[in-house]
């Protein structure tokens, strides 16, 4: 049989404006879940709170650990011209890799100036045009960061975040992403705790989530497309956790498709992981079928996005763009602060 060939238009889905969430729900398990069962086809309308009620005693969830950081900053060039800098990628302690805009300003050589704590060179040029830069500064880079950067929010996102906290999950760990792995913003302490009760599981892994957020599809065919690398870990107690579950033909609920990524970047045939780490460019779409992850809590994605994509591997294509068109037509909230889908 004939391999489908799918554009990124097969992806497409009309998306109102109005339907792209500004501001985060509170408190966050506040926000609306959308419950979409692979079995029969059926739709629940649920708040995320709701979620114990899906979640099984023995079910492992497995969640990114990965912490956003102020990674957006603003810099100026000898001439006194103005760049805006957001870092991707820490190549070692004082390099990191990074996208400029504008990018004319960013020749190899030049050097820059944040603030009186921060200033860098351009070191060099990637094939894909981001910027390698090496810092200059004393002290510890995570507190001038913290002083000098912003949180590096979508640019979909219009109104400013009071509270920089709420673009970080409560169990983030790991300082390292430039986007929030979004599925996990809906939990609560209390909420883990209740599911901890109930005898569900959990287990982290790591993915510093990077450019690909940020970076469209733009070849026609889809496997065209050149997928990001992103920077993962598994410890030898998650693999022992997921392994176990694998073993005891217990759920494995991944939350957010980074987990997705991470998981079957390293899964082998059976679904079983090892203790590693790494860089990935794994790139899921239907009729790829999941090794590892049984089943999926994930945000709403930009329509023709690798996301979307990958959550279609679970459901496939017609299936998730009919579950979108109910998702859109009951005024469901969209991206990175918007509603839940639990994929079943």
């Amino acid at each position: 049989m004939e391999k489908v060939r799918y554009t990124k238009r097969d992806f497409y889905y009309d998306l109102p404006e109005e339907r792209i969430a500004q501001t985060p729900a509170e408190p966050r398990d506040s926000s609306r879940l959308l419950v979409y069962n692979r079995e029969d086809k059926s739709i629940a309308d649920k708040h995320f709170y709701d979620i114990v009620d899906y979640l099984q005693e023995g079910d492992l969830l497995v969640v990114n650990n990965t912490k956003v950081i102020p990674a957006r900053m603003y810099a100026k060039t000898q001439h006194g011209g103005a760049v805006e800098i957001l870092l991707l990628k820490r190549h070692d302690l004082k390099v990191w890799e990074a996208l400029m805009r504008p990018g004319k300003k960013g020749k190899i050589g030049a050097k820059m100036t944040v603030s009186n704590e921060l200033s860098f060179t351009v070191k060099d040029i990637t094939d894909t045009g981001e910027r390698i830069l090496e810092f200059e500064y004393d002290g510890s880079f995570e507190d001038v960061l913290s002083r000098v950067g912003t949180m590096p929010l979508p640019p979909y996102i219009k109104e400013k975040l009071e509270n920089q906290a709420r673009y970080n999950t409560v169990y983030s760990k790991i300082d390292g992403s430039a986007a929030a792995p979004t599925a996990g913003l809906h939990f609560t302490d209390e909420l883990l705790k209740k599911l901890e009760d109930k005898g569900v599981e959990r287990a982290e892994v790591l993915l510093h989530v990077g450019l690909g957020t940020f970076r469209p599809v733009s070849e026609e065919i889809i496997t065209d497309h050149k997928m990001h690398s992103e920077y993962y870990e598994i410890s030898a107690q998650s693999a022992e956790k997921i392994n176990k579950a694998k073993r005891e033909g217990r759920r494995v609920i991944a939350v957010g498709t980074t987990s997705v990524r991470t998981l079957e970047s390293v899964a082998d045939e059976n679904g079983f992981v090892k203790a590693c780490s790494g860089n990935t460019e794994i790139f899921l779409y239907p009729p790829y079928k999941m090794k590892c992850v049984d089943a999926l809590i994930t945000n709403f994605h930009l329509p023709e996005s690798t996301l979307i994509m990958l959550v279609a591997c679970l459901t496939g294509r017609e299936e998730i763009l009919s579950v979108y068109d109910y998702a859109v037509k009951n005024e469901y909230r969209f991206f990175s602060f918007g509603d839940s889908m639990f994929i079943q």
